[in-house]
């Protein structure tokens, strides 16, 4: 855009950053720097400390992979959870989906991903070791909440093969989620339904 041409160096620099946040395109971007021009100092002062603080602070969990300040995360750390129950999901933010139906009490895991051949992306590149190496006798069951895609199903087989040898009851969400959609956009009903239809495979 031409008339960018005109806009002080540092307003330039501060679209640019906005323009590349994921869903933010160059207006939004001008609109958000504009906004931020219009805070008032310590407003944005208090904006620029608790980003820098978040990325300081936010770690993974080294039990389960969730974001967490402190290690292990709050879920893994809570004795009233049912510890012998694990869910599998693909991301940290299916962590929180399923925590809105308030109908799962066990645990997380974490993957970071799912298997895609197509994008390069195999067994050893998400977290299946780490999830194998918490299977103990004291636990009885592992969901698996993939998102129910190609990916997500691949990725369900493929763990589902590792885990019944070790003789672990393996479920998979199905009732509720469409195919092809994903765990973050569902809503609480129907991943209440999703649990309550889980199968054994």
């Amino acid at each position: 855009m031409i008339f960018l041409n005109f806009y002080p160096a540092p307003l330039l620099k501060l679209i640019d950053e906005f323009n590349k946040f994921p869903g933010i395109g160059p207006k939004t971007a001008q609109r958000l720097a504009f906004f931020v021009l219009s805070m008032d100092e310590k407003e944005v002062e208090t904006l620029s400390s608790a980003i820098v603080n978040a990325k300081k602070s936010i770690r993974y969990c080294s039990v389960c992979g969730n974001l967490t300040d402190n290690d292990p995360c709050i879920i893994c750390r809570n004795q009233n959870r049912e510890s012998s129950v694990i869910c599998v999901v693909e991301e940290t933010k299916d962590v929180l989906a399923m925590e809105k139906t308030r109908e799962f009490n066990g645990l997380y895991h974490v993957l970071h991903g799912h298997i895609s051949p197509l994008g390069g992306v195999g067994p050893d590149d998400i977290r299946i070791k780490e999830l194998l190496s918490r299977i103990n006798p004291d636990i009885k069951e592992v969901i698996l909440a993939t998102n129910p895609n190609v990916e997500g199903e691949a990725t369900a087989m493929y763990i589902a093969r590792l885990l019944k040898p070790l003789g672990v009851k393996v479920t998979r969400i199905a009732h509720g989620i469409p195919v092809g959609g994903d765990l973050e956009y569902a809503d609480e009903v129907t991943l209440t339904k999703a649990l309550e239809g889980r199968r054994e495979i």
